[in-house]
């Protein structure tokens, strides 16, 4: 949802540099000699410099007169002073950038950064000057129909006199950075292509009036003087088309994650303007299966960082903790000892978890899906099979509306992404690597063409209806609907002795189990530790869901199933459910189960060699298995039917790679503990409330594989 580094933070971020927002560079305060570059100087240094890593991004260095400039796809052109004849800093940023030069004095390669955070650069030609176009800005103040203002930025080509139409991004993160730049570097395919922007702090944010409410529930729009976002996105249209002059009477609205939300809501009872949006990763239900609870376990490390982050005060204010997340929670105790452990008071949303615990009409009421019952605005809904904050919004938004779809106009990607990814440029998703810069791929032809046709009428945009990249085979993919047809339903069983396979199992699901004891004490931990606060600098939170798995490998309480190595690919492509048949000693427990593609010993890429990559993985509290509403015990030692989705996906097994499925009942602290008795709210239980107990997996459970091709007839 609320990843900041998706709006503004991020967007500052990607105009510092071309390529890894999050890397910082190399910078001093010291004074240095006074140098005088000579224009033989700065032409020995001038080329483009592409990135050694991500080869898809590069920057241009020249002499305009007599200064050193550079440039970049998403940077505008900037000045930058020779500190020697090796040494270049950017005036305005202060980043420092070193070259290398050749025995000839003409610079071979450039370098930002130190340590892990370095970014190298290869000498590969002449410099490329981009087109960048000029811009106007404007702040203004949209008043709504209650009386409370809403600040935006608006910013338009002034290069043309064509009437051009609205993209609004409506965000609680802050826009008071938002100018050319920042457009360019977040969306350069659609600030080329000339629309007016409009970047609008929701109300109660920054500098709009009103006050801010976590998730707003909508309201019932009969009653003219109620507002939620979508009535706010209503008035803000309405005003712009009056106010702002020389626009074509269109507008679209787009945004990732908190501006995913406000991009679906402005698209409910949409003012007629409205011809499309693009929610992308949008939180649909906080509850269900995005940031705050999944299936009803709570995402406490999650919940508490955010929480403290967007309400503490009315801008951003995103702290980190001074040691390992891990430990911090496991010594606070309960989520309620973690709030009054933190000193910041009762916080809206951290009470609201305290009073709302179950999916009461509290969370109901903030539940998207349930409000979409039409489908009046042709829909672009993005997503990543590795978002750590909002996979379930996006797949879920898509499914809800796509019955309703008439016309043609209801659209998904999903592609090999964390949380807003698709906005950066990059190959890479931590170690894996997908050989060519996908998030370009999906910009430059489905988004850019998307806005084109339905807010200019411009052809170009053929997408029928889903757009998945395919990992393992890592080639895009187009189908008819998602899931696709072709895909058919295969049982994948978790045998005894830690087998995996497509084969029912002979023995009797009470005769044979798979047993280990989870221990709330000694909770497994969600990755790699030291665990960084959320958005702390250097945090590994983006990328944890593609992390390698065998940091668990000595785990005694994470139960693994493994195929014998594949003798042709399998194709798994669609919706993935998990029908668990298990039993515990206590009277609640917390069941994860993760899909895991364990890559050979000898695989191409030796960094890869024995990787475990989780493919898909969720996590159910069992207290709901008979429904989310009504929390119940559970009876010890019975074996009990837990059937729950993993979601989608799109990836190939390759041949001689291993399946694995791994269940685990804690996931900490990306969830909080299960205390494994049953309490009636586990936010406030008591330390001698939390027990280890005995669980077993029997072996009539089974994933349900959606697979393609051979692999679907055997």
């Amino acid at each position: 949802m609320k990843n900041p580094f998706c709006a503004s933070v991020l967007l500052a971020f990607a105009v510092v540099l071309p390529l890894q927002a999050e890397s910082p560079a190399r910078s001093t305060d010291a004074p240095k000699p006074l140098f005088l570059a000579t224009d033989a100087q700065m032409d020995a240094v001038s080329g483009r410099y592409q990135n050694t890593v991500e080869p898809d991004n590069s920057v241009s260095v020249y002499r305009d007169g007599g200064k050193l400039v550079a440039e970049a796809e998403r940077m505008f052109p900037r000045e930058w002073t020779l500190r020697s004849a090796t040494l270049a800093q950017d005036i305005n940023s202060k980043t420092q950038w070193t070259f290398a030069l050749s025995p000839d004095g003409k610079a071979t390669s450039l370098s930002v950064g130190e340590g892990d955070a370095k970014q190298s650069f290869t000498r590969v030609g002449e410099p490329v000057h981009h087109h960048f176009r000029p811009y106007s800005r404007q702040e203004v103040m949209i008043p709504m129909r209650d009386g409370v203002r809403l600040h935006a930025v608006i910013l338009r080509p002034t290069d043309t006199k064509e009437a051009l139409p609205f993209l609004v991004d409506r965000t609680p993160y802050g826009v008071d950075g938002y100018d050319p730049e920042t457009i360019v570097g977040a969306r350069p395919e659609l600030a080329r292509s000339g629309y007016i922007f409009v970047e609008e702090d929701i109300r109660g944010r920054y500098k709009s009036e009103g006050k801010f409410v976590m998730s707003r529930p909508l309201v019932a729009h009969g009653d003219k003087s109620a507002v939620d976002e979508s009535t706010d996105a209503y008035d803000t249209v309405a005003w712009l088309l009056k106010n702002i002059p020389n626009n074509n009477g269109r507008a679209g609205a787009l945004g990732t994650s908190y501006d995913g939300f406000t991009a679906t809501e402005t698209g409910i009872q949409a003012h007629p303007a409205v011809k499309a949006i693009s929610p992308q990763a949008p939180m649909i239900d906080v509850w269900m299966g995005d940031d705050f609870f999944h299936n009803g376990a709570f995402r406490q490390s999650y919940g508490y960082d955010y929480a403290l982050g967007m309400e503490s005060s009315k801008e951003n204010t995103f702290g980190k903790l001074d040691k390992d997340a891990y430990d911090y929670f496991l010594s606070a105790g309960s989520f309620a000892d973690a709030m009054h452990k933190s000193g910041a008071g009762d916080l809206p949303t951290w009470h609201a978890f305290l009073e709302h615990p179950a999916y009461d009409e509290f969370w109901r009421a903030r539940g998207v899906e349930h409000h979409l019952t039409q489908l009046t605005v042709p829909t672009l809904t993005v997503g990543g099979w590795w978002d750590q904050e909002d996979m379930w919004g996006p797949q879920e938004e898509y499914a809800k509306l796509e019955p309703l779809d008439k016309a043609g106009d209801n659209f998904i990607v999903l592609g090999p992404w964390k949380h807003g990814q698709w906005g950066q440029t990059t190959r890479h998703l931590g170690a894996l690597d997908f050989g060519a810069a996908t998030t370009d791929q999906y910009r430059s032809q489905i988004e850019a063409p998307f806005f084109a046709h339905y807010l200019k009428d411009a052809p170009g945009f053929d997408l029928k209806n889903a757009a998945t990249f395919q990992t393992g085979s890592n080639t895009w993919h187009h189908y008819a609907q998602w899931p696709p047809a072709q895909s058919h339903t295969r049982n994948l069983y978790l045998g005894a002795n830690g087998s995996l396979s497509f084969t029912a199992p002979a023995s009797s699901a009470t005769t044979s189990a798979t047993t280990y004891v989870s221990d709330p004490k000694n909770p497994v931990p969600y990755r790699k530790r030291p665990i960084e606060a959320t958005y702390a600098p250097g945090s590994h939170w983006g990328t944890w869901m593609a992390e390698d798995q065998r940091f668990l490998k000595d785990r005694s309480d994470v139960a693994s199933w493994t195929t014998k190595p594949l003798t042709k690919d399998v194709t798994v492509t669609g919706n993935v459910i998990a029908d668990l048949f298990a039993a515990t000693s206590g009277t609640d427990s917390d069941w994860v189960v993760k899909l895991i593609d364990v890559y050979p010993d000898n695989a191409s890429d030796k960094s890869m060699d024995g990787y475990q990559l989780i493919i898909n993985a969720e996590i159910f509290r069992g207290r709901y298995v008979r429904g989310f509403t009504a929390p119940t015990a559970l009876v010890a030692n019975a074996p009990t039917e837990y059937q729950f989705s993993l979601h989608g996906a799109d990836h190939v097994f390759l041949k001689g790679h291993r399946i694995m499925v791994q269940v685990q009942s804690s996931w900490f602290p990306l969830y909080d503990r299960n205390p494994q008795t049953y309490v009636e709210n586990i936010m406030t239980a008591k330390p001698d409330a939390y027990k280890p107990a005995t669980q077993k997996i029997f072996a009539n459970s089974h994933i349900l594989l959606p697979v393609v091709g051979e692999a679907a007839q055997q």
